[in-house]
């Protein structure tokens, strides 16, 4: 099949099985880390400081790691954040099997491990076009979110019953050993992460500098910095009111249970594979910009339309479709980025695309809970559904957008 050619190059072969585990991994480290918060502290609000540990110097540092993912071999960068996520998770499994761990301790982990992590991220998404061929990368970019959808539905389930049967720890632990692993995929294949050549007498500029480049690359690409500011407002409405109005919407307006939640955000992940096995087998597709604007709009669109829905199945339904959309769009922007922004300039410029996907999600998170408790979650999807797609929307005024292929 198409869609696997990718796996028949054996650099993106080891990289994609050590990213595999290692997101199964995470899948399990964090239904652990919720229910160890959950039965230490009893605090929502305790777990919520976790995930904002966890989060906020993964946003603050992210443009750094771009910078870093730039000056220096991308594998040898992600080696050692694999080796370094994996100490220290292993070191708080051994505090927490010796019932020494205190919820500090965690709020201090998750800072080192959100700092960690804000240098793999670039570094892997500028890797994957250095080591894989024009051909290959649509089936590469695809298997690459493939396995993360999977190990969203795999893992909390497999995660769960390794904490009732094990302990938090035993989840711990193995999520610890799987970033060794993918830390021991990448040793066969380092000396294919390669950088910009110094040349004979070049000064080298410092971090500040490579930042700026990397700033000005986008700044000088309108079709690039007005896709990166209109997707952080509609990700900020999308990921707020996915996380915070959708369990209301499911509870309280559908009657719905846990089942009922547990069901829609598996039907987004089931959409989003059906996206990716279809961008993974398609070769290319003309007017890349008009269809990927023109596909995030029609997903908010229906994510605003859940709002409406009658019953958790009808939601269900929605959510595939959306969900199927939505990967199918991130998918070519991520060919698009990976084809037209130069090699020396990559990781820089995807730093600056993450930054902007997560920076106001924190902002959406504290407004999607007022306006949820204030005019009910229907409504909340409904607007923000609407607002989202308006963003979007305004991107298809310029003509860059329009005519980027």
């Amino acid at each position: 099949m198409s869609l696997f050619r990718a796996l028949r190059f054996r650099p993106f072969a080891l990289i994609w099985l050590g990213q595999t585990i290692s997101r199964l991994g995470d899948s399990l480290f964090n239904i652990a880390l919720a229910w160890w918060v959950l039965e230490k502290t009893g605090s929502p609000a305790a777990l919520g400081l976790v995930q904002v540990a966890i989060m906020l110097p993964r946003v603050i540092f992210l443009l750094f790691g771009g910078v870093m993912a730039d000056r220096l071999p991308r594998l040898r960068v992600m080696l050692g954040s694999d080796v370094l996520r994996g100490a220290l998770v292993l070191f708080v499994t051994v505090l927490m099997a010796t019932g020494q761990l205190e919820i500090w301790e965690i709020y201090i982990a998750s800072l080192i491990f959100g700092l960690i992590d804000a240098f793999f991220q670039p570094a892997y998404s500028a890797a994957i076009p250095e080591i894989a061929s024009a051909e290959i990368l649509p089936s590469a970019n695809s298997l690459t979110m493939l396995s993360g959808e999977f190990a969203g539905i795999i893992g909390p389930a497999v995660g769960a019953l390794i904490v009732a049967l094990g302990g938090s720890a035993v989840a711990f632990g193995l999520d610890g050993l799987s970033f060794f692993v993918s830390a021991i995929c990448l040793l066969p294949i380092l000396s294919l992460s390669l950088t910009r050549k110094i040349k004979p007498g070049e000064i080298r500029s410092n971090a500040l500098q490579d930042l700026r480049e990397g700033l000005q690359a986008v700044f000088a690409s309108p079709w690039l910095w007005l896709t990166i500011l209109l997707g952080a407002f509609a990700n900020m409405v999308l990921a707020s009111v996915v996380a915070v109005s959708l369990p209301f919407l499911v509870k309280d307006h559908l009657h719905g249970d846990v089942g009922g939640l547990g069901l829609v955000l598996t039907a987004f992940s089931i959409g989003s594979i059906v996206g990716a096995v279809v961008m993974g087998r398609m070769r290319k597709i003309k007017q890349r910009g008009l269809w990927t604007y023109l596909v995030w709009i029609i997903a908010l669109l229906l994510i605003g339309c859940a709002g409406l829905a009658t019953s958790v199945p009808m939601l269900a339904v929605i959510a595939v479709v959306a969900g199927a959309l939505l990967s199918a769009g991130q998918l070519v922007w991520v060919n698009i980025l990976q084809e037209l922004v130069p090699q020396n300039l990559l990781g820089r410029v995807s730093s600056v695309d993450q930054f902007g996907t997560m920076v106001l999600t924190p902002i959406g998170f504290g407004v999607a809970g007022w306006l949820t408790a204030l005019i009910g979650a229907p409504l909340v999807f409904l607007v923000g559904g609407g607002v989202a797609a308006g963003f979007m929307s305004l991107g298809l005024l310029h003509p860059q957008v329009r005519g980027l292929e």
